[in-house]
C-alpha cells in the first residue's frame, strides 16, 4: 500500500492489475492527492486463474493495455420521484406491501375487481379498486388509466366494499409496483425505471420489490445511452415510410415516430443498443462508450495480444450482470478461461454494430463470440440481425463461416466447453492497424475498406440479405420520366440530379438502402439490390439515365425533357379543348417559364373561355326567387 500511494501521488497514468480492491485503492489515491483517475483491469479470474496460465502473458498484457484506453464521458439524464407510488395487486398481498412502505413512501393500492380484501382496523393508505387500462411513463412520470374505479367504503365490515365503478379514471404516480402477477404493463418490463414487478405468489420476490420501491426517492441519474441526430434520420420523407430498424427493434418503446424523423426518449431507452447497431445512417449511435471508442479498444487488445506473441485470439463479448460472474465461477472452481480468450466487457451485447466485426477481423481476431443468457432479458432481433448480416461478408471475404456467433448459456462449464470447441481459424494473413475517428457512418465504412484490404480472398461485390445497410438500385429506364422525385426523397444524397442536364445519378456508398426512394417513384421503376461494393467509396456518381433537355422555342434555354415534353403534346395536342383550333397555344408548352408568362400576356389567352359557367347556391335561389310570381299568376 506504501508503494501504490507514492506511485499515486505522482498523477501519471497508473493501472492497476486486479479490481477486487478497487474501491480501497481509489480512496487511497485520491487522499494521496491524485487527480487523474486510476485505470483496472482484471487480469486474475480472466487470465492467471486458468490451467492455461503460463501461457496467458499476452492476454495480460492486452488487457492491460486495453484498460488505458481513455473513455470519453458519459452524457446523463435525470429522473426525479416525490416517492409517490401505485401498488397493483391482486389480493392481500399487496396490502401488506402497502404497509411495509407507507413509513417511507405516499402509498396508493389498487386492487383487481373481484378480490377480498379485509378492512384495516386503521386506514394507513388509500385502497382502491380497478383494472390498468393502460399505462406509460417512466420513473417520476407515470400516467396510468383504470376502468372500473372506485374508492373502498370506510363502512365495510367483514370485507372491503367498494362505491360505484367508472372508466378512464387517471393516477399519476413515481413508481409502480406490479403485484398483480398478469401480464407486464410495458414492454421489456424488466428495463423500465420505475416499474417494478413480483409474484404475488413467491413472498421473497415481493420482500425484494419492497426493498427495491422503498429506495426510489429524489434524484437520480442515469445514462443517456443514444446520442440522436435528426438530421441523419431517414425514417421518412413527405409522409411516405422508410426506414424503420430503429422502431422495429427497440424492446422499451422508447423510439416513436415524430414527422419525418423518429424520436428517441432518453427516460425510458434502457440502453440495448440495438437502435444504433441497426441505424444504416449513424442518426443513432450509442454513447457508453460511442462507436469509435469501442473500435480503438479493440484495435489496442488485438494489437498487444499479437505483438506479445498471442496467436488465434477468440473475442468474448459479455455484458456484467450475466458474464462476469461465469468468467468469476470458471476462474474459481474451474479450469478458467483458455489462453486465446480474451474477454470484452459491455454495457449490453446487442450494442455491437458491424463496425466493431469488421474491425475486429481485420485487426486480427480469430473468432467472436457473444455471450447470452438463456433466456435474454429481452429481444436480440438486432444482434442476430447483425450477425446474419456480417456471416455473408466473412466467406465472401473468404474468412469463411463460423467467425461469428453466439454462446447461449448460463453454466460456466458449458461455456468452457463450447469455447474450447472452437476450432483454429487462421486470422487475416495482412492484419491492419487503422486507428478511427469520427461518426459511426465513417466508422463503418473505414472498417469495411480496411476488412477488405486485409481479407484472405478478396472480391468487390457481395450480395447481402434485405435489410442490410449498403446496396445499389436498379432503375427500369424505359419506364423513368426523370420526374426526380427520388432524388427529392433521398435522405442521404445517394440519388442526385444535374443542374445543366436531364440526368439522374447514383453514389452508391451513400445509399442506406431506406427504400424512401422505391416507395416516391410515381412510375414504380426503381428496385433496391442489397449489396456490398467496396470500391464504391472511390467510385465517381453512376449515371442512371440520361436525355435531351428541351430548349424553349423563344429563347432557347433548355428546361424539361425533351421525351417528356414531346408526350405531352401528343396527349393534349388536337385532344384537349385548350388546345383545338390554334396551334398558338401549344407553343405554351414548348416554352419556358419566364417565356411562357409573356406570350401568354401578350395574345390574351383565356384559359377558361370555352369552360362551363360555375353554378353557386345564390344563382340557384336567385332563379327560385324569380320563378315564384310566375307561378303564383298561374295558380
Amino acid at each position: 500500500m506504501d508503494r501504490f500511494r507514492a506511485v499515486a501521488a505522482d498523477d501519471k497514468p497508473l493501472t492497476v492489475g486486479c479490481t477486487q480492491e478497487a474501491v480501497l485503492l481509489t480512496e487511497v489515491a485520491a487522499q494521496a492527492g491524485r487527480i487523474n483517475a486510476v485505470k483496472f483491469a482484471n487480469i486474475r479470474e480472466t487470465a492467471g486463474w486458468s490451467s492455461d496460465a503460463e501461457t496467458a502473458g499476452p492476454k495480460m498484457a492486452a488487457l492491460l493495455a486495453a484498460a488505458a484506453e481513455p473513455i470519453p464521458d458519459i452524457p446523463t439524464v435525470k429522473l426525479e420521484s416525490a416517492g409517490v407510488i401505485l401498488i397493483y395487486g391482486r389480493d392481500q398481498a399487496a396490502v401488506e406491501a402497502g404497509k411495509l412502505l407507507k413509513d417511507h413512501l405516499d402509498v396508493t393500492v389498487l386492487i383487481a375487481p373481484g378480490t377480498r380484501i379485509v378492512p384495516e382496523p386503521l386506514t394507513g393508505f388509500p385502497i382502491a379498486q380497478g383494472k390498468i387500462r393502460a399505462a406509460k411513463g417512466h420513473l417520476g412520470t407515470f400516467l396510468i388509466t383504470v376502468d372500473s374505479f372506485s374508492h373502498s367504503l370506510p363502512s365495510s365490515r367483514g370485507v372491503l366494499m367498494f362505491g360505484p365503478p367508472r372508466n378512464g379514471a387517471q393516477s399519476n404516480c413515481d413508481v409502480v409496483l406490479d403485484l398483480s402477477g398478469g401480464t407486464a404493463l410495458f414492454p421489456a418490463a424488466d428495463l423500465r425505471d420505475g416499474y417494478l414487478r413480483a409474484d404475488p405468489a413467491h413472498p421473497a420476490a415481493v420482500l425484494q420489490a419492497v426493498l427495491k420501491a422503498r429506495d426510489l426517492i429524489g434524484t437520480f441519474e442515469k445514462p443517456r445511452y443514444v446520442a440522436f441526430d435528426a438530421s441523419l434520420c431517414a425514417h421518412s420523407r413527405s409522409q411516405i415510410t422508410g426506414c424503420t430498424r430503429c422502431l422495429d427493434l427497440c424492446p422499451a418503446g422508447a423510439i416513436t415516430p415524430n414527422g419525418d424523423h423518429v424520436a428517441v426518449d432518453p427516460n425510458i431507452c434502457a440502453g440495448c443498443g440495438q437502435c444504433a447497431a441497426a441505424c444504416p445512417t449513424g442518426a443513432a449511435s450509442y454513447a457508453i462508450p460511442p462507436e469509435d471508442s469501442s473500435v480503438r479498444k479493440l484495435r489496442t487488445l488485438l494489437l498487444t495480444y499479437r505483438e506479445a506473441g498471442g496467436k488465434d485470439a477468440i473475442l468474448l463479448f459479455h455484458d456484467e450482470p450475466h458474464g462476469a460472474p461465469l468468467i468469476d465461477a470458471l476462474a474459481r472452481f474451474g479450469d478458467g478461461l483458455p489462453a486465446n480468450v480474451i474477454p470484452v466487457a459491455l454495457n449490453e451485447i446487442t450494442q455491437v454494430g458491424l463496425e466493431s466485426i469488421a474491425a475486429a477481423m481485420a485487426y486480427g481476431a480469430s473468432a467472436m463470440r457473444f455471450l447470452l443468457r438463456e433466456r435474454p432479458r429481452h429481444d436480440i432481433a438486432g444482434l442476430m440481425r447483425t450477425i446474419d448480416l456480417a456471416t455473408p461478408i466473412m466467406i465472401g471475404l473468404g474468412f469463411g463461416d463460423g467467425r461469428v456467433a453466439t454462446i447461449e448459456t448460463d453454466d460456466p462449464d458449458i461455456l468452457l466447453a463450447t469455447l474450447r470447441a472452437i476450432p483454429v481459424m487462421a486470422i487475416a494473413p495482412r492484419p491492419a492497424s487503422f486507428r478511427t475517428v469520427g461518426a459511426k457512418r465513417s466508422v463503418l465504412r473505414f472498417a469495411m475498406i480496411e476488412l477488405h484490404r486485409a481479407a484472405p480472398a478478396p472480391v468487390d461485390v457481395i450480395a447481402l440479405p434485405g435489410g442490410a445497410p449498403f446496396g445499389t438500385v436498379e432503375v427500369d429506364v424505359g419506364g423513368c420520366t426523370l420526374c426526380l422525385s427520388c432524388v427529392s426523397a433521398c435522405p442521404t444524397g445517394a440519388l442526385r440530379d444535374d443542374p445543366e442536364r436531364p440526368m439522374l445519378k447514383f453514389v452508391e456508398d451513400a445509399c442506406v438502402q431506406c427504400g424512401l426512394c422505391q416507395s416516391t417513384c410515381p412510375e414504380n421503376v426503381i428496385t433496391l439490390k442489397p449489396q456490398i461494393d467496396f470500391r464504391s467509396s472511390s467510385l465517381p456518381a453512376k449515371i442512371l439515365k440520361e436525355e435531351e433537355p428541351f430548349c424553349c422555342i423563344s429563347c432557347s434555354k433548355p428546361f424539361g425533357v425533351k421525351s417528356t415534353i414531346e408526350r405531352v403534346i401528343a396527349k393534349l395536342e388536337g385532344k384537349h379543348w385548350m388546345y383545338s383550333g390554334s396551334s398558338r397555344r401549344i407553343d405554351v408548352i414548348q416554352m419556358c417559364e419566364d417565356c411562357r408568362v409573356g406570350f401568354v400576356a401578350a395574345e390574351g389567352f383565356d384559359p377558361y373561355a370555352k369552360n362551363p359557367v360555375i353554378r353557386t347556391t345564390d344563382d340557384y335561389l336567385r332563379e327560385r326567387d324569380a320563378l315564384k310570381p310566375a307561378r303564383q299568376d298561374k295558380g
